[in-house]
């Protein structure tokens, strides 16, 4: 069993930065490949970014280039960073953990509750 909590949300103009953070408890955090993914109101779920257990990280194509991700397992958080943010990045983030690399949601076993980001042009 893994909980997890998204921290880090809040409201940035356009072009600026902000970092999630996701906290997990357990202690095999270090076996899930981790994922963060988006909801805007009216919209799916979409993947966000992605990093496994080992490191390899992956990306929507919406994001490259803007965020990235990471992992520190010895405190068991993951981590969101998000550069040059755009209003179209307006959603509720969250964060899952999994037992293998995937872009869908459905495949992912534990989730937190998500954070709010709200980007103003």
């Amino acid at each position: 069993q893994v909980q997890l909590v998204e921290a880090g949300g809040g409201l940035v103009q356009a072009g600026g930065s902000l970092r999630l953070s996701c906290a997990a408890s357990g202690r095999t955090f270090s076996s899930y490949d981790m994922g963060w993914f988006r909801q805007a109101p009216g919209k799916e779920r979409e993947f966000v970014l992605g990093i496994t257990w080992s490191g390899s990280t992956y990306y929507a194509d919406s994001v490259k280039g803007r965020f990235t991700i990471s992992r520190d397992n010895a405190k068991n958080t993951v981590y969101l960073q998000m550069n040059s943010l755009k209003p179209e990045d307006t959603a509720v983030y969250y964060c899952a953990a999994g037992d293998s690399k995937s872009y869908d949601p459905v495949t992912y076993d534990y989730w937190g509750q998500g954070t709010q980001v709200t980007v103003s042009s």
